[in-house]
């Protein structure tokens, strides 16, 4: 499917690159086909050539799809969002600044870059902030249609902002997002010393009815009281949240304990709206 003209300012050459590459990345296949059909190799040589073009065609596709892979990454990375998306986030929280606008905007590619290095698995949004400039970006349709279809090949649906509950398919989608929001800043997502910065805004902006998290269970533990959400409760070792959910990713398993004194220190990890 030919991919429709980007609007926004952004380098034609790498776009037309994704969608030459979108269009043939099944040509070795068909290429193998014809020239086999074509050749009519001996009864004696046939099952070699089978395997050996087999072989061949299936590095050639997995080449292909790789380089269309990494320059959708590339599109996600550095491709221009919206201007008017950081106005539409200052009038929804007026304590933002134009500054502070642009990290929310990198925290949205942070989760868009989970979603496409997942392999477009679901991942869920762990942000208020960055969920409200999600929603602006959406509302803008034609923009949005072009944008995901550059970066993932198809549409990518609103689904609102989460913390881990009892949800399976819910929590497995946070945790996603964990898992690459971490390894895009080369945090180790059972081990993180600090948090990814999709999973920091909402603090750092005092965003009213955010999610407040902590790098480590730990943390929570020395602060009585404290409503935030840790993050070694994404991964095996941490303490876990309520529910019984089992899944992986493709890039690690997750587990999560049964019991329901969540992220401990008086931390609620239920919930969610």
């Amino acid at each position: 499917m030919p991919l429709p003209a980007f609007k926004a300012p952004f380098r034609p050459t790498l776009l037309r690159r994704i969608a030459w590459l979108h269009r043939v990345r099944y040509l070795p296949w068909l290429v193998w086909g014809i020239s086999v059909y074509a050749a009519r190799p001996p009864h004696y040589l046939f099952g070699v050539v089978i395997v050996v073009g087999s072989v061949l065609s299936a590095l050639m596709f997995a080449a292909l799809l790789a380089w269309e892979q990494s320059l959708r990454r590339q599109f996600v990375r550095e491709a221009p969002l919206p201007r008017f998306l950081g106005a539409k986030l200052i009038a929804l929280y007026p304590q933002l600044s134009g500054r502070d606008t642009e990290l929310v905007l990198h925290g949205l590619r942070q989760f868009f870059m989970a979603h496409l290095r997942s392999k477009r698995q679901f991942v869920a949004m762990p942000s208020k902030v960055v969920d409200a400039a999600w929603h602006e970006f959406i509302l803008h349709t034609r923009g949005y249609e072009q944008w995901c279809e550059a970066a993932f090949g198809r549409m990518l649906h609103h689904s609102p902002a989460e913390v881990l509950g009892r949800d399976p398919q819910r929590n497995s989608g946070l945790r996603r997002t964990w898992f690459w929001a971490c390894k895009e800043e080369s945090i180790d997502p059972r081990a993180p010393t600090r948090l990814p910065l999709l999973f920091a805004l909402d603090k750092k902006f005092a965003i009213a009815g955010g999610f407040t998290y902590m790098p480590n269970c730990r943390d929570i533990d020395n602060k009585a009281g404290s409503d935030a959400y840790c993050g070694t409760s994404f991964s095996d070792g941490g303490s876990g949240c309520s529910g019984s959910d089992s899944s992986s990713d493709g890039a690690f398993s997750f587990s999560s304990d049964s019991s329901d004194s969540g992220c401990g220190g008086g931390s609620s990890c239920g919930g969610g709206d």
